[in-house]
């Protein structure tokens, strides 16, 4: 059995590919998209696509629209998934199709980062308020010693001017 382009295409694209009716049922899905909800075809095609995807309001803006949706980011927290999706209807057939890229990778590493930079920020500030806190003991401790010398030096002047008088 030879596959045509398109279905080889269909198999190997990395990007997952959902197509639903006007009903939001699954019509077909690619092994990419089964592998990012963690199931096979058979358990998704036949299926309310609302059984997999909580907010299902951008395909039915799509489907009564009639108009592509550009590309928009998505989170679906039930399979640990990051998306940036685009969306097109496909009138003559009565369908939606849905290209998912999987940003799950990346969008981990930038909350990584977020994470490492508020800590460090956070490092920083104590550091800069424990430093300040040491300063304003030593100046304090300054402002004594001083105001004690300032008030034994003017006894010493005091006392030289007295005997020298």
């Amino acid at each position: 059995m030879n596959k045509t382009l398109w279905e080889l295409l269909w198999d190997y694209d990395p990007n997952g590919l959902l197509v639903v009716d006007a009903g939001m049922v699954i019509r077909t899905v690619n092994p990419a998209l089964c592998a990012m909800l963690k199931t096979d075809s058979s358990d998704l095609i036949g299926r309310h696509a609302g059984d997999y995807i909580e907010d299902l309001s951008d395909f039915q803006r799509v489907w009564r629209k009639k108009r592509p949706m550009a590309a928009t980011e998505r989170e679906y927290p039930k399979f640990g998934l990051f998306v940036r999706q685009v969306m097109f209807p496909i009138e003559d057939e009565g369908i939606v199709a849905c290209i998912m890229v999987d940003l799950t990778h990346e969008s981990q590493e930038r909350n990584e980062l977020q994470a490492m930079k508020l800590q460090m920020l956070e490092n920083v500030t104590r550091v800069v308020d424990k430093q300040m806190s040491v300063a304003q003991e030593i100046a304090g401790l300054l402002g004594e010693t001083t105001a004690e010398t300032s008030a034994s030096l003017r006894k010493v002047i005091d006392l030289l001017n007295e005997e020298t008088v």
